[in-house]
């Protein structure tokens, strides 16, 4: 890193900054746990939904995590980022067709696939800034979701059944439920551990200072562009993990997964959680596929409701649950 960087990185410390942190990470612990319980408590309850929507949860949350490194940090507003999640659940359900299920093998596909889609459409989005930014994603998106859909042999727009849940060393340890929920904790620790070990380095320092002022940063002889686009690759990659799980998880992939609303979806968790704050995410993803579930056993027409709700508390709750959570704190 140039010695440019080194003094953007220092100067972008300061003690609220560290204190804050100091009160998440303990709040990420509280969630972690929180999580890791799930299990125990539905098999208290004999509540076997409770496990599968953990599940859920921690999947979504990944690939929420994964876009608050390039939205909260980097100010990369993306309506494309579900095609990662698409394009890591494709390479899952494609290779299981053709008789592939080693999750050793076909996970890092999913990651490598959904990385060298975000490096060559990163590599042409970061260009451009602003709304035009958020179209050329959107259009990327939209492509690889109607190019989902046009993949007769792999379903096409009704999607493609998966037999069975990947191998590990040709077992199929991931078939239980607990083992698997506890699997995808793992990779959403390490996930998160990933993305705050990024920010805290003089890296993702930098990656705030072009947030924040990049003809600045150009002045003092950093490039932006390089910065941004190694986020964005490695937000891809995550997300294309998640895709992976999730295609494990329901046994079913679909062009759904890719669709502009679900990278809508998950703007909505980033900032019902918090932007910026990696553990904001989990607490939104938490929160919103909550809320979802109960509204839609309410009524058909949930979203007519859960807009409104959704306004409310981005009204009344700036900053996210998180940032709730810093003012109780900060108030006693």
């Amino acid at each position: 890193m140039s010695e440019a960087a080194n003094k953007v990185a220092e100067a972008t410390q300061t003690g609220t900054g560290r204190r804050r942190f100091a009160a998440r990470h303990w709040i990420a612990l509280a969630a972690f746990t929180a999580l890791a319980l799930v299990p125990v408590v539905a098999t208290l309850d004999d509540d076997p939904f409770l496990m599968l929507m953990g599940t859920r949860i921690m999947i979504f949350a990944m690939a929420a995590v994964s876009l608050d490194l390039i939205l909260g940090y980097g100010a990369m507003v993306s309506f494309g980022h579900a095609a990662f999640i698409g394009l890591g659940a494709y390479a899952i359900g494609i290779a299981s067709y053709h008789g592939l299920e080693e999750a050793l093998v076909t996970f890092p596909l999913a990651i490598v696939s959904a990385a060298v889609f975000a490096l060559v459409t990163g590599a042409i989005c970061l260009k451009t800034r602003g709304v035009y930014f958020i179209m050329i994603t959107l259009a990327f998106g939209q492509m690889i979701y109607y190019t989902a859909t046009s993949l007769s042999a792999y379903g096409g727009d009704d999607g493609l059944t998966i037999w069975s849940r990947s191998t590990v060393l040709g077992s199929g340890i991931l078939e239980n439920d607990t083992v698997f929920f506890y699997v995808v904790l793992a990779l959403l620790a390490g996930a998160y551990l990933l993305c705050r070990t990024v920010v805290a380095s003089r890296f993702g320092r930098v990656l705030m200072g072009c947030r924040q002022s990049p003809m600045r940063m150009r002045a003092l002889g950093v490039d932006p562009f390089a910065y941004q686009l190694v986020a964005y690759c490695i937000a891809g990659a995550i997300a294309g993990l998640a895709g992976a799980l999730l295609a494990n998880q329901i046994e079913f992939v679909s062009p759904a997964y890719m669709s502009w609303q679900r990278s809508g979806d998950l703007i909505i968790m980033v900032v019902l959680g918090g932007m910026g704050t990696l553990t904001g995410p989990i607490l939104g993803a938490a929160g919103y596929l909550a809320l979802e579930e109960i509204l839609s056993h309410i009524t058909q027409h949930w979203r007519i409701i859960f807009g409104p709700l959704i306004i409310l508390i981005v009204l009344f709750a700036r900053g996210g649950a998180i940032r709730l959570l810093d003012r109780r704190r900060d108030h006693g």
